[in-house]
């Protein structure tokens, strides 16, 4: 992979600067260009590097760039890098982040004619859906830097200091040509008939709406919540795409599972763990992979896919069950090989999954099968004594 000469001049001249936002853009494309090129090793190393803090900022004099709380002094927001996770989307929701993405890059010929709608999203969905993910996303697509919001520095413990931080917030986004993401927007965009709420709470709301509506047709803001049902109706109104994330379907936890457990192998067990994996979310599926994965490198044997299976099955959504380092036995496949049968897994698939024989899978099945059947009918005969 050959690198342009205006790259590395750029790169220098931010790394002696301690620029760490065009630091970040030229490597992050640059990992991105090695990604392209098949150079997966030389990608993930990259993308491990971003994720390094440097020297801090203080020292160079970039944390002054940043808006801060007047009292703490800390910053608002913080920049984070683009992400090295993939994202996976279904198509509907896809379909509405190519619009955004349309709309942002046409922005001034949609101007000149008057059409230019706000480049607000807000994405609503349960924790885990990937909702965070998708605002870094958009911002690599859009080559635009990403600044996450910080709730804890934003949010005074004086309430009019707080309505103070929004504004500021407001007057530098479009300074930046950025990304802007407000992550948990519902804790200063609550609904204003709250009646649990103070008055300035309320007023903190009014600040809100006042700073999207003062924004150019350039900026970029993305908002996010856990709880849509508490956001007030006018938000809604401000942000003209609206993107509702759910927990994968079966297609999609296919394409997860493939990704973050099999490194893109159209492995058949990919399959299967995605029949047995229905309410998992998103980050939970890439846990126990990762999980699984740090199992194969720091033991040295091979992928443990009983334990995977198990901790799977085990897993309620937003609490994932790890993979046990150690493995199971033979003895203990047991237990989710049951599982997996009550998931509705025959005997070859069970196989399959955990590594064992079609006839033990058979036998097994067979013996909790007449178990079962034997408890059923001592059931029924204390029910008719």
């Amino acid at each position: 992979m050959e690198i342009a000469e205006k790259d590395i001049i750029q790169l220098t001249d931010a790394a002696l600067g301690a620029d760490y936002s065009t630091v970040r853009r030229i490597v992050s494309s640059l990992a991105r260009a090695l990604f392209d090129a098949g150079n997966l090793d030389a990608a993930q190393e990259l993308r491990a590097l971003l994720r390094k803090r440097g020297v801090p900022l203080q020292a160079s004099g970039q944390l002054e760039r940043l808006p801060v709380d007047m009292k703490s002094r800390l910053p608002l927001v913080e920049e984070q890098p683009w992400p090295s996770t993939p994202i996976f989307l279904d198509d509907a929701t896809n379909s509405v982040v190519q619009d955004f993405i349309g709309d942002v890059r046409h922005v001034d010929d949609l101007s000149r004619k008057g059409l230019a709608s706000r480049l607000a999203m807000l994405v609503s969905g349960p924790p885990g859906t990937g909702k965070s993910l998708l605002a870094s996303h958009i911002a690599s697509q859009l080559n635009r830097q990403l600044y996450v919001v910080r709730l804890d520095s934003l949010i005074s413990s004086l309430l009019g200091d707080t309505a103070k931080n929004v504004r500021a917030l407001f007057d530098f986004a479009p300074a930046k040509n950025s990304v802007l993401f407000l992550d948990e927007i519902d804790a200063i965009a609550k609904l204003r008939d709250d009646r649990h709420e103070l008055g300035e709470l309320k007023r903190v709301v009014n600040t809100v709406l006042q700073g999207v509506d003062a924004l150019d047709d350039h900026s970029i803001i993305i908002g996010a919540t856990n709880h849509p049902q508490l956001l007030d109706q006018a938000i809604w109104r401000r942000f003209p795409y609206k993107i509702e994330l759910q927990h994968p379907d079966f297609h999609i936890r296919h394409a997860m599972w493939r990704s973050f457990l099999f490194s893109d192998e159209n492995n058949e067990a990919a399959e299967l763990l995605a029949q047995v994996s229905e309410g998992l979310t998103g980050a939970d599926i890439a846990t126990i992979s990762q999980t699984a994965r740090r199992n194969v490198v720091l033991t040295g044997r091979t992928l443990d896919l009983a334990a995977v299976a198990q901790a799977t099955i085990l897993t309620a959504a937003g609490t994932p069950t790890l993979p046990p380092r150690e493995g199971l036995t033979l003895k203990s496949v047991r237990t989710p090989a049951l599982l997996l049968a009550d998931q509705g897994l025959n005997a070859p698939k069970i196989a399959k999954l955990l590594g064992v024989t079609r006839q033990w899978a058979l036998k097994l099945l067979k013996e909790a099968n007449h178990g079962r059947d034997t408890a059923t009918n001592q059931s029924n005969a204390s029910s008719s004594n």
